[in-house]
């Protein structure tokens, strides 16, 4: 379906007089006095992504991977035309989840055409964003680029920024005196930075294309700053998310050498409650042996002086493991 579709012309959105779904007119019109076409797409079929290649002379293998979609970040080079891949990622708290989606994008002379899989994939900030940057907007397609790419990143770093409070809890639970289970979150927690891995890492040498004009058709050097402006949030995104996987597991090591304790003394306790048990049983066992002959077998106080010292022993006992700090 589409979203949205524009005209631009010297920095302003210009009205036309076609319907949205009428590319030929629509790239007619942008033709005219150097503007160009904006058109945004939301999860479309291949007949309704096929209508728009034909009119904007899209190629095949590219709208095949728009419309699969499920890429990895990179950007191609189409003969005069640019393809580019970009995932988002939105966090949800609740589940301690990093949510993707993706956005296509194919860059002409003459137009820019947003495909977008994933409901955290909104373009409306950066349409408004342009629209009122008029010095933006009169760079042409470039700027839409740079207005999504900046879009995207900065999401990235809202959700490093929610993982970093997970994170941050994690280590309070692992490092606490109480006895937490930790391992499942901190496993679900490396498993959603890896999908953040997955979104920040491969888009790190586009944007450094961009950013260094090396890309045909885009080698405006105004445009250069912006987009060094990009590459350098995303490269805070990139150290950030490798911190935060070394944090987990530095505290995955932390909780399981936490375990290990814990079992060591639980071990040392109950070595020293059976103990506490086992002395008094020996005495008591060596007194009920049915010998005829036994010292102080016949005496009227081997019953009191057989109690006294099996609790002495477990007293000796006892005062002895609480220095040591087994109980």
């Amino acid at each position: 379906m589409i979203v949205d579709s524009a005209v631009y012309r010297h920095g302003v959105r210009i009205p036309v007089d076609c319907s949205s779904h009428d590319y030929p007119a629509l790239r007619a019109a942008a033709a005219a006095e150097g503007g160009f076409v904006w058109l945004g797409l939301y999860q479309p079929s291949g007949v309704e992504l096929g209508e728009v290649a034909e009119a904007f002379g899209l190629h095949r293998l590219a709208v095949e991977d728009a419309v699969k979609a499920h890429q990895r970040p990179k950007l191609e080079q189409y003969g005069d035309d640019l393809f580019l891949v970009l995932k988002t990622l939105w966090y949800v708290d609740e589940d301690d989840a990093v949510e993707t989606g993706e956005i296509n994008m194919f860059v002409g002379h003459d137009f820019v055409i947003t495909v977008r899989h994933g409901r955290g994939s909104q373009l409306q900030a950066a349409r408004h964003y342009l629209e009122h940057t008029e010095h933006v907007l009169t760079k042409g397609p470039v700027s839409v680029v740079y207005a999504v790419c900046d879009t995207v990143v900065d999401a990235y770093l809202e959700v490093v920024e929610d993982l970093q409070e997970d994170v941050d809890e994690v280590e309070e639970s692992v490092f606490s005196d109480a006895r937490t289970k930790d391992s499942a979150r901190i496993y679900t927690l490396k498993r959603e930075i890896a999908e953040v891995r997955r979104a920040v890492m491969p888009l790190r040498e586009p944007m450094r294309r961009f950013a260094s004009g090396t890309v045909v058709g885009v080698e405006n050097e105004e445009a250069a700053p912006f987009f060094r402006d990009v590459m350098d949030h995303l490269t805070q995104a990139a150290e950030a998310v490798d911190t935060l996987d070394q944090l987990l597991s530095t505290a995955f090591d932390a909780h399981v050498a936490a375990i290990s304790v814990q079992q060591n003394d639980d071990m040392r306790r109950i070595s020293a409650g059976a103990a506490l048990v086992v002395v008094p049983t020996l005495i008591a066992g060596v007194y009920g042996m049915n010998f005829e002959h036994m010292p102080e077998l016949q005496w009227s106080l081997g019953y009191p002086f057989a109690l006294l010292l099996m609790g002495g022993v477990a007293a000796v006992l006892f005062w002895f493991f609480k220095r040591s700090g087994w109980l």
